[in-house]
């Protein structure tokens, strides 16, 4: 099945994640200007009256960079929406991404019928992730154009399902855009993508250790000085389980290796207090990050996983030949 329009304006076959607290408009347009799909979560403005100073900042850049670029146009942008019902700017959020006619929305955390239907007389195009091929079909059968598949060892709120059977899974049944996310963090882990049936790499923990992430620079150094054992993956901070740096943990009090159980009366997904603690202490991380090696310009890291890209697809080829 061919991509939707939209997706097919990516130069790169590369989402940025949205990253709560830490995506802003700066990396988003700096994401979309080399070649990738832009992300940010609508709850990184605060208050919610600012989403709309963003969007205007986003559009009008993007478009200026693209009457200045006609043989390089940006690539579109994605607004990430907790559709959760601890959500209570969703209705708001989603009439500002409205006026600004948001090609890509991002939907976590349910699936639903009104938001897709919503997205869809603007024009836009909604993306659901899910971590199994059971909410996949849900959030098909409810109207959502395509899927981002959170495999095991994608940062913050991630599966357990090995991304090969994943994505096969949902290929079985599924041929219309898919993101894979899980420790993706270079051009060759790009390529692996694909090649297991994805149309797009999900690509979220590396951007947090570039210069415009909205993260302090302990986070970033952290994320450049560890490596897949430094994470862990844990219920407790949000009542959902996802994978997190150990040292942060450490730096709250608490023992990475030995953590309490959920409590899942205290869920918070709609950027409440609760949750701001949680992801601005106690920081989100993918199992990829042993490949940053140092906190660089977004522009530097995508035009990092462009070489890789390349030369991984070349590789290949090479193999494939000598086959």
């Amino acid at each position: 099945m061919a991509l939707p329009g939209v997706l097919q304006r990516a130069p790169l076959p590369i989402i940025g994640a949205p990253l709560f607290i830490i995506s802003n408009p700066t990396l988003l347009i700096e994401q979309c200007k080399a070649g990738v799909v832009g992300g940010m979560p609508a709850l990184n403005a605060r208050p919610a009256s600012q989403l709309d100073e963003w969007l205007a900042e986003i559009t009008e850049t993007l478009a200026a960079w693209d009457r200045d670029h006609p043989a390089q146009p940006a690539a579109p942008f994605a607004i990430n929406q907790i559709v959760h019902k601890s959500n209570d700017r969703l209705e708001h959020d989603l009439q500002v991404c409205a006026k600004y006619k948001v090609p890509i929305v991002i939907t976590s955390l349910g699936a639903r019928t009104d938001v897709n239907d919503a997205v869809h007389a603007w024009g836009g195009i909604v993306l659901h992730d899910v971590i199994n091929n059971a909410f996949a079909h849900k959030a098909i059968e409810k109207g959502a154009d395509g899927l981002i598949a959170v495999a095991a060892g994608a940062g913050g709120h991630a599966g357990v399902k090995n991304p090969f059977a994943l994505v096969q899974e949902i290929r079985e049944w599924f041929g219309g855009p898919l993101a894979l996310s899980g420790a993706i963090a270079t051009g060759d882990a790009v390529l692996a993508a694909l090649a297991m049936g994805a149309d797009f790499a999900y690509i979220g923990s590396a951007f947090i250790a570039t210069l415009e992430a909205r993260a302090s620079e302990a986070y970033k150094r952290c994320i450049v000085d560890s490596s897949s054992d430094d994470i862990v993956y844990s219920s407790l901070f949000t009542g959902v389980h996802g994978n997190y740096l150990k040292p942060s943990i450490r730096n709250a009090g608490l023992d990475p290796d030995r953590l309490p159980e959920s409590d899942p009366t205290k869920m918070d997904f709609g950027g409440g207090e609760g949750a701001k603690k949680a992801w601005k202490d106690i920081w989100g991380c993918g199992q990829g990050i042993g490949a940053v090696k140092a906190v660089v310009p977004a522009a530097e890291l995508v035009a990092r996983l462009r070489r890789e890209f390349v030369a991984a697809q070349r590789r290949v080829a090479a193999r494939v030949v000598l086959a």
